[in-house]
């Protein structure tokens, strides 16, 4: 059918994935072309079966929804990505736009609203959940270095100062310093509480 919106739909659940592509199969505009479980094989399915516009969840195995919009972005220029996540985190969405996605909504938006999120970001538009915009601008950007990422990623994890520093491939002094600022960015006392507040906001 001619001007038909061409689907892929990327979520590690198959019951989310089978739902999505119900919903969206009842719209006679839209045709989802194919469905995939992991964020590595989006662009390759994306080339191979033609599609318009990519739902992408952002906690999947392997390349995660963001770094996954990025690659199409790099990669297939002229396909929309739109995140599709339950994890309505401020610090997700601002990574997502910079990542190159065209939109990100939340799982619980209502069939008609997702199917017009497809068709505004297949037109080139931008779709933003509004509730997390507006929190988004409260939270203002992430005040974390790379850095200070890297080791909060790893102190989620649970590991001495030591381990942290072997996995960074920093020294154990650089960690302490790193993992001080992080701690007054994050108005927390540990690191543990850190690590845990940061990925709250999505800044990890």
């Amino acid at each position: 059918m001619s001007g038909t919106i061409k689907v892929l739909l990327a979520d590690d659940q198959a019951l989310v994935r089978g739902a999505l592509a119900a919903l969206l199969d009842l719209e006679t505009d839209l045709e989802v072309v194919a469905e995939v479980g992991t964020g590595d094989a989006v662009v390759d399915t994306a080339r191979s079966s033609g599609a318009d516009v990519c739902l992408l969840d952002i906690e999947m195995p392997g390349l995660d929804g963001i770094a996954a919009a990025a690659a199409v972005r790099a990669a297939l220029p002229g396909v929309r990505t739109l995140i599709v996540t339950t994890f309505g985190r401020p610090g997700y969405l601002r990574r997502a736009l910079e990542a190159g996605a065209s939109g990100f909504v939340v799982k619980d938006t209502p069939a008609r609203q997702l199917a017009e999120a497809v068709r505004k970001v297949h037109a080139g538009l931008r779709v933003v959940d509004p509730s997390l915009a507006t929190e988004s601008l409260a939270d203002g950007a992430n005040p974390l270095t790379e850095r200070e990422q890297d080791v909060l990623r790893v102190a989620l994890d649970g590991g001495t100062v030591a381990e942290i520093a072997g996995r960074v491939h920093l020294s154990a002094g650089t960690v302490r310093n790193h993992l001080s600022s992080a701690i007054g960015k994050t108005s927390t006392s540990t690191r543990a509480q850190a690590a845990r507040v940061a990925q709250d906001r999505g800044w990890l």
